[in-house]
């Protein structure tokens, strides 16, 4: 890269500075998507025909916070917001109620434990550009997040997160297993789908082996709130 940056961390606020936020997620999301397609369940073609409000409605949407991390160069002002570019990316789903957590049997996941003893959330969607990887981006993002829901607020104390990798994505488990995230299962596509809020993105013709071949691997992780 021809400049050294520093980065930042945040969660895009529901409210200050929505249609400004919309665009530069916008921006983002449609580079990773062409970049790297097969890392996201969506596609360029897709999300590229979205409008402003679309985009304005997936970050405002209730039960969904969207972290992003920003490069600043270091060699630029950085009092000029054209200076910053987001270059990474980390969603959170939830809080889901013990029912919606649950997956088939045949899953493996560990059973639920009552609403009142536990929140949770699906962790998706990390991406990071290729220009800004090896250098631990990733796992910052999935910090941060984790941070938020440590501290948003007090009750229940225990808080679980869990994501699905796909097959053979090794040092993306890697990743998350340096975060404290464990085994915990595998998952057909059809069940990750709706675990991520896709399930729109199901195919309809008929094809049996997204819901019966368990090829993404589960990972949880709990955290304590202080």
């Amino acid at each position: 890269m021809a400049s050294n940056y520093e980065y930042s961390f945040f969660r895009i606020s529901k409210i200050d500075g929505i249609d400004a936020s919309a665009q530069k997620y916008r921006e983002l999301r449609l580079q990773a998507l062409k970049t790297s397609p097969g890392s996201f369940s969506s596609t360029y073609e897709i999300e590229a025909a979205f409008n402003h409000t679309d985009w304005v409605n997936r970050l405002t949407i209730p039960g969904r916070e969207v972290f992003i991390c920003a490069a600043t160069p270091t060699d630029q002002d950085a009092s000029r917001p054209s200076d910053i570019q987001w270059v990474g990316q980390v969603t959170l789903r939830g809080p889901a109620s013990s029912a919606d957590f649950e997956l088939p049997a045949e899953a493996g996941q560990p059973p639920q434990r009552p609403d009142d003893e536990e929140e949770r959330w699906q962790m998706l969607s990390l991406f990071t550009l290729p220009d800004h990887r090896g250098r631990g981006l990733g796992g910052k993002l999935c910090q941060a997040s984790i941070d938020y829901l440590r501290s948003y607020k007090s009750f229940p104390r225990t808080v679980q997160v869990r994501l699905i990798v796909k097959a053979g994505n090794d040092v993306t488990v890697a990743l998350y297993q340096r975060l404290g995230f464990i085994h915990a299962g595998k998952a057909t596509l059809v069940e990750a789908l709706i675990a991520n809020g896709d399930e729109h993105l199901i195919s309809k013709d008929g094809n049996e082996t997204i819901h019966t071949v368990r090829q993404g691997l589960i990972m949880l992780s709990r955290v304590l709130r202080s």
